[in-house]
């Protein structure tokens, strides 16, 4: 599902919701692409239009080249949502997506396009205390490793050499983007940053969230349990967080599960 208008290669809709008075606009995770946010549409109370940025070479543009340079993913998915967020917007990005989403939104600023009403992060620490990484040099196995070490991926997927062979392609241009990434000096966001921690998540920790409180206008930190990728089986937890920033009467409607 893309655009009302145009199609946009970079954006999938996944609420069709004119008259929604909210956009909620989704990033990804290393591997991943807009798919992961679908249910997120049919969840969400009314009020919001959810959006999701689809990173070339996967999912429906699995025919389209990679990209694993962070300034140029970012200037794809920035062209391709201007216009499209035409009303007040929050933002969430988790792993590499929260890195992703910081950019873009900066991007769109620069652009001359509205900041988001805030930004909701997870799975990842601020783009600032960048810490490196080699784990896309290190080839195969160093990748099916790593996801051993996060979780979130069925072992069924490498009993099929060619699925297997697909995800680790994808996998290593991620790692690639991510890990190659140094975010340039600039004003700070004017809007809050929500940062989501995991009890067991081993990429970002308690202590370490309040950091992307310095890139925006300060926030706060939710903890949920789970581990890196918490948001699949406690989705419903972590969207009731992010609706009760807008609005907290939303959260005991009956809109979500305990």
């Amino acid at each position: 599902m893309v655009s009302r208008s145009s199609p946009r290669r970079g954006v999938r809709r996944w609420t069709d919701r004119p008259d929604a008075p909210l956009q909620l606009v989704c990033f990804a995770h290393a591997g991943g692409g807009a798919g992961a946010y679908r249910s997120w549409g049919q969840q969400l109370p009314p009020g919001f239009e959810v959006l999701a940025a689809q990173y070339p070479g996967r999912e429906d543009r699995v025919g389209d080249d990679l990209v694993d340079e962070m300034d140029k993913l970012v200037d794809m998915l920035a062209r391709d949502l201007i216009g499209l967020v035409d009303r007040p917007w929050l933002v969430f990005g988790h792993s590499m997506g929260s890195a992703v989403a910081f950019e873009t939104v900066r991007r769109l600023r620069q652009l001359g396009c509205p900041e988001p009403d805030r930004l909701v992060v997870s799975g990842r620490r601020a783009p600032d205390r960048f810490r490196g990484g080699d784990v896309h040099r290190r080839g195969p196995e160093a990748l099916r490793q790593e996801l051993e070490r996060l979780g979130g991926t069925p072992a069924e997927v490498f009993e099929h050499p060619e699925l297997a062979a697909m995800v680790l392609r994808v996998l290593d241009n991620d790692y690639r983007l991510i890990e190659t990434y140094h975010p340039r000096a600039e004003e700070p966001l004017s809007c809050p940053v929500t940062v989501v921690v995991a009890t067991d998540d081993p990429e970002l920790s308690s202590p370490d969230a309040a950091a992307w409180h310095t890139l925006g206008a300060g926030g706060d930190v939710v903890e949920l349990p789970g581990d890196h990728f918490y948001l699949i089986p406690h989705r419903d937890r972590l969207l009731a967080q992010i609706v009760a920033r807008v609005d907290p009467a939303l959260t005991g409607a009956g809109v979500f599960g305990p």
